[in-house]
């Protein structure tokens, strides 16, 4: 059991920027010791599955990173765009955020989803990385533009900045309704383009993954989006809305990690 370790899906983006110095993973549900509707490799602390069965998931992920789950940070996530800075004081705390930045090799940032969108940043020059939770309300109000600030703080160039958008839930898979597309029309027009008619009437498909990825390049950075659509597929990913169209109790989240190689 203690040398079995999940294996991540990477970003060819953040491998070939970040060479030998900068680590990361978007791991699925699979490679964990979870079971029932929670069975995989289920990482929420805010899940109802068993506490010991989380823990040894999560200390899976710190060990694919040669860390031990002490060196693992993930935040309370709020659907905000609020960003914490991780450093050597890091002592477990689960602030409220929704991302996370550091500067401090060895300090593995993890943001947990199950449909939201996973996004690992970093500036290898600089020795910078960041995790941010996008869901629809962090994408719309920046926190994928806080946490570039984030970084520049620590050091990092915007110019420099690499950026993934992992897992989530795809334009064939996330219905809404009229007052969804009116909240994100009143901040812009421009938004108009990532919602197209569906066949429910008044409703639309809405294409997150496209929406965040442009955020990311606008904010004058490069950025890629693995467009792959967690709805759809449950043996490999947990899925909010699957969950509650299913009417199941609960659900698991699966978790995206990134560190800078301790030298």
């Amino acid at each position: 059991m203690q040398n079995v370790l999940p294996t991540p899906i990477e970003s060819p983006l953040l491998a070939t920027a970040g060479g030998q110095r900068i680590k990361h993973g978007f791991f699925t549900r699979q490679g964990g010791v979870s079971q029932g509707i929670y069975a995989g490799l289920n990482v929420g602390l805010g899940s109802n599955d068993d506490r010991d069965h989380v823990s040894e998931n999560r200390r899976r992920v710190a060990a694919w990173f040669d860390q031990p789950l002490e060196r693992l940070a993930t935040v309370h996530q709020i659907h905000s765009p609020t960003v914490v800075v991780m450093d050597e004081t890091f002592a477990g705390e689960r602030p409220q955020a929704d991302a996370m930045v550091t500067a401090t090799p060895g300090l593995v940032l993890g943001v947990l989803a199950a449909d939201c969108g996973p996004i690992l940043f970093a500036d290898p020059q600089a020795g910078v990385i960041g995790a941010a939770h996008a869901g629809w309300k962090g994408a719309l109000y920046g926190v994928a533009e806080n946490t570039i600030a984030a970084m520049v703080s620590l050091g990092a160039r915007v110019d420099h900045i690499v950026a993934a958008l992992g897992p989530s839930i795809g334009p064939a898979s996330y219905e809404v309704g009229p007052e969804f597309q009116a909240r994100f029309l009143s901040e812009s027009s421009d938004y108009a383009r990532y919602f197209t008619p569906s066949e429910k009437p008044q409703h639309f498909m809405f294409d997150l993954p496209s929406l965040t990825t442009r955020r990311l390049i606008d904010a004058g950075i490069r950025a890629e989006n693995l467009a792959i659509d967690t709805y759809p597929d449950a043996a490999r990913f947990f899925s909010y809305r699957r969950t509650t169209h299913a009417g199941e109790p609960d659900y698991g989240r699966q978790i995206s990690a990134i560190a800078i190689r301790e030298t």
